[in-house]
């Protein structure tokens, strides 16, 4: 079975799943039943993110958040059995494709199967193909109309911590053509707690961030809420004005926006005056539909 996971700064996704990237290590078995043991740990996802690793590679961590995606891929197909064999497709910034594709794959790939215990159900699980693919662009195969017919067009994909941009030329990715900006939704998170705390002695955190961004009920004042949109306004800004200095000028070539950071910022970069004709792919999930949309025809034809 082909299985899809965007390993995201904030959040992991796969076609039909997203979930913080937050994880916790137990020596002990966790009161909770939705555990994963493996590698002579528990782990349980949590809330609270990860740090932000440009490499991935580093530990394990994120490898135990792919066990967790592909378990709940399966479980939605009704796959699970105790001998499993699923072929992976993750993707990468596109700056960092290059150098880091390689290291990744490998860092996922398992040949030989690995143990691991979920729900208290033993799994033994080989990985033996990835699949390593640029973000921002795979997001767009399935949402191909948006970009064949520009001559050229930014996709621009706003994270959890970078801001990754990348050239269409005719319908066709330009690897010569990309950067990655580290000014996501953590940078603007905190800055914004560090701004209220410090002008209203009020600690918040990402999720009140986000429900102030979203129209969600909160008990926090209309003075604070004003100041959190402020500041979102603010580093919308800073994104269009680090592209300019990049010589990407949106008032004379489309965009299309994507990711979970886009959608935050939504309300802003529509009405701002560097910004003339820009199109929002609303999924989140859109960059792991596009890796699996681009692996099943790479396996197709025997890649």
């Amino acid at each position: 079975m082909l299985i899809a996971v965007d390993h995201g700064n904030y959040s992991i996704k796969t076609p039909n799943f997203s979930f913080v990237a937050g994880l916790a290590e137990h020596t002990v078995h966790p009161i909770t039943d939705d555990y994963l043991e493996y590698d002579g740990r528990f782990w349980t996802l949590t809330e609270t993110r990860l740090h932000y690793m440009r490499d991935k590679t580093q530990d394990n961590r994120y490898f135990v958040l792919t066990l967790f995606a592909i378990i709940k891929e399966l479980e939605k197909a009704s796959a699970l059995s105790p001998s499993l064999t699923v072929e992976l497709a993750a993707g990468l910034p596109p700056e960092h494709y290059s150098v880091l594709k390689d290291r990744f794959a490998s860092y996922l790939a398992c040949d030989h199967p690995i143990q691991f215990t979920y729900k208290e159900r033993h799994y033994s699980l080989s990985i033996p193909k990835v699949l390593v693919y640029p973000q921002a662009y795979a997001a767009v195969v399935a949402n191909s109309n948006l970009a064949v017919k520009e001559m050229r067009l930014f996709l621009i994909d706003i994270g959890g911590y970078t801001t990754d941009v990348l050239m269409i030329r005719n319908g066709k990715p330009d690897l010569q053509y990309c950067r990655s900006l580290e000014c996501g939704t953590i940078t603007m998170y905190n800055e914004i707690i560090r701004k209220i705390n410090a002008r209203y002695d009020l600690r918040i955190d990402d999720e009140h961030i986000s429900a102030v961004l979203t129209g969600k009920n909160t008990i926090l004042s209309s003075e604070v809420k004003s100041e959190i949109c402020a500041a979102t306004s603010s580093h919308a800004n800073n994104i269009l004005n680090q592209l300019r200095e990049l010589q990407i000028d949106l008032r004379s070539n489309p965009a299309v926006f994507l990711g979970g950071g886009s959608l935050l910022l939504k309300p802003y970069l529509e009405k701002s005056n560097l910004v003339k004709n820009a199109s929002f792919i609303l999924s989140t999930n859109a960059n792991a539909v596009g890796f699996k949309l681009l692996a099943t025809t790479a396996l197709s034809r025997g890649r």
